[in-house]
């Protein structure tokens, strides 16, 4: 559902410096409220990076915020051109402005609003794909980045958000993620709907699980490989464990009793395409 009281974008520049200004309420609420993000369709990127980034990828962009740092900044002003051409509305503002739509201390010189992108299921296309890695209820964004940003470092096919995930188009998430979230496929699909994929998969469905008595160095991981990583609390559910062909373990030695979630899918990442690659 889109707000059709938003301004449209009309390839303009305004200049704003009111903090009661609707467009600066606009971009606090995308910040802050995951209902209005989904609603509007819409996200934050903060900072130069993330903005770039993301036009140079070919997102749509609804507003680009340039504060007083970004004036005399070659690359800022580019990307305010390009956003600009493409029918952004460009936003001067001054950096008390900057500072109300952000939550950072430090507030940025460019803020970039930008159109979502999170794909159905028949998006995942496993003739075309090396690693797709699932996530059952990721509850942390910075995990959520992490890992999506690993993806694209490994060159997995994309990320699978499956069931009650965390927002990944929230600010810290996308700040995780350093720009992989605009080059990672992101695919949402319900429990029900994971398990029919995984039936049919045609590659190896492995997931980690307390019970796994494999060591993840030991499989081959056929391509394609179907990663199933559970929630950072619980795990795997059993029924969602059930989908795997097999469960997988990162032997430990400390005194540790668990992985971080992140850390977790990244060392079984490399191995999955290091195999892979082997092959």
């Amino acid at each position: 559902m889109t707000d059709t009281s938003r301004p449209q974008r009309t390839g303009a520049v305004k200049q704003i410096t009111s903090h009661s200004n609707p467009i600066v309420k606009e971009i606090k609420g995308l910040v802050s409220m995951r209902k209005f993000r989904t609603q509007s369709g819409l996200f934050v990127a903060e900072g130069l990076k993330l903005a770039t980034d993301a036009l140079d990828a070919g997102w749509a962009c609804s507003y680009l915020a340039i504060g007083p740092e970004a004036r005399d900044n070659p690359i800022a002003q580019k990307a305010a051109a390009t956003a600009k051409a493409r029918g952004a509305l460009i936003l001067e503002v001054n950096t008390a402005v900057m500072a109300a739509m952000t939550r950072k201390d430090n507030p940025q010189m460019v803020v970039g609003v930008y159109e979502q992108r999170l794909l159905n299921a028949e998006a995942v296309d496993p003739r075309q794909s090396t690693v797709w890695i699932a996530l059952d209820r990721v509850r942390d964004p910075g995990n959520l980045g992490t890992i999506i940003r690993t993806a694209d470092a490994v060159g997995a096919s994309g990320v699978i958000l499956v069931g009650d995930c965390t927002d990944p188009f929230a600010v810290e998430t996308v700040r995780a993620t350093m720009g992989s979230l605009f080059h990672v496929p992101l695919v949402k699909m319900q429990k029900d709907k994971f398990k029919q994929l995984a039936a049919s998969w045609p590659g190896s469905v492995v997931g980690t699980h307390l019970k796994g008595s494999v060591d993840y160095r030991t499989p081959e991981y056929k391509e394609p490989t179907l990663l199933l990583m559970g929630n950072e609390q619980q795990g795997l559910e059993d029924d969602m464990a059930s989908c795997c062909q097999t469960l997988i373990r990162i032997p430990q030695v400390g005194q540790a009793d668990s992985l971080n979630l992140a850390v977790a899918t990244g060392i079984s990442l490399y191995e999955i395409r290091r195999k892979q690659l082997e092959l």
